[in-house]
């Protein structure tokens, strides 16, 4: 099974920033001066929200190397002993400023370190005595296994993620931790789906929009425009996925109406404009899915059409993959109707 290419939106990190926040006083203050990045050029960053789950843009990039080192010192054996959650901390600062560095160097073993950072935080917590610190570390755990799962291809890793987040899920609930419990199963249905699509298996794709169904629960577009919107589209992809793998229609016009509420948001919120057109070509890949599932000419047509002017009037707004992507649409879509891509 060949699954379409489209394209996930990433929410905000705000764990890796408080992270980063919360370690600013251990570096000097040439490096503090350093941390913020630089604004002076305002250049439109067609990347934004679709590199991983560890981009952040209130930092620099720049300061996790020194970072990694200062926390990296501060972890004395003795500070164990005498204060285990304070020393649980800095080991889950640690691990999101590691993995943070593994996913901007790609780099495994910087992954691999993050991960073992937040099984040591959990050497010394325990669900019951520090259930939200606990839960909070499992959340880490989750992701640092999800991006290195995804980066090498692993389901174990993939697998370990959703038992982390499983855990996690234990403590915080809707009632108690609503933002929590939200985050949390945003990033369960993307980890199902990534799972899913290595394993070619409908079960975790079935889960993941689930998963991505309870996180709408508690979303609002005042509060929380990105994740509505992500959320809208990634149970979008999801149920785009799962229409192809079952060749059933009713499951993509399902994909194509969450693209539309995910595009409304996007544009009532305005949001970064890069993902309205993201949005617009998952919109039509799936239409254009459903069109030779149906063999629906005059749909064909429109998305034909749609394409041409998502080529023409928004190159700007397009990464260069996603170029390449909409030109083998419009051939797909052309042919369908007999007509000629040229």
């Amino acid at each position: 099974m060949k699954y379409s290419d489209i394209y996930i939106i990433y929410p905000e990190n705000r764990v890796l920033e408080r992270s980063i926040a919360g370690s600013l006083d251990l570096l000097s203050e040439e490096l503090v001066e350093a941390a913020s990045p630089d604004s002076s050029v305002t250049v439109a960053d067609i990347f934004l929200n679709t590199r991983g789950n560890y981009e952040q843009r209130r930092f620099s990039s720049n300061i996790l190397d020194g970072m990694r080192e200062a926390l990296e010192a501060s972890l004395a054996e003795e500070y164990r002993h005498q204060a285990p959650l304070a020393w649980a901390d800095t080991q889950n600062r640690l691990g999101n400023i590691l993995a943070a560095m593994g996913h901007q160097q790609r780099d495994v073993a910087s992954f691999e370190k993050a991960i073992q950072c937040f099984n040591n935080a959990l050497e010394d917590l325990n669900q019951n005595e520090s259930p939200f610190e606990w839960a909070a570390t499992q959340y880490n755990l989750g992701t640092a296994s999800q991006a290195l799962g995804r980066l090498q291809q692993d389901t174990k890793l993939l697998n370990a993620a959703v038992d982390a987040y499983t855990n996690a899920l234990l403590v915080w609930s809707r009632e108690t931790s609503p933002e929590e419990w939200m985050t949390t199963m945003h990033q369960l249905g993307t980890t199902l789906h990534t799972y899913g699509q290595f394993l070619k298996g409908n079960r975790n794709l079935q889960k993941s929009v689930v998963a991505y169904k309870n996180a709408l629960a508690e979303l609002n577009a005042d509060d929380y425009p990105l994740e509505l919107t992500a959320t809208h589209n990634n149970r979008g992809t999801v149920l785009h996925h799962l229409g192809e793998s079952e060749e059933n229609s009713d499951r993509l016009i399902e994909a194509i109406n969450a693209y539309e509420k995910a595009l409304t948001v996007c544009m009532e919120q305005q949001l970064p404009f890069h993902l309205a057109v993201i949005i617009r070509v998952n919109k039509a890949t799936a239409q254009n899915v459903l069109a030779e599932l149906t063999n629906n000419t005059v749909l064909a047509e429109e998305v034909a059409d749609e394409f041409e002017l998502i080529l023409m009037c928004f190159p700007h707004a397009l990464q260069p993959l996603c170029v390449k992507h909409c030109e083998q649409q419009l051939i797909r879509a052309k042919k369908l109707t007999g007509a000629s891509a040229a």
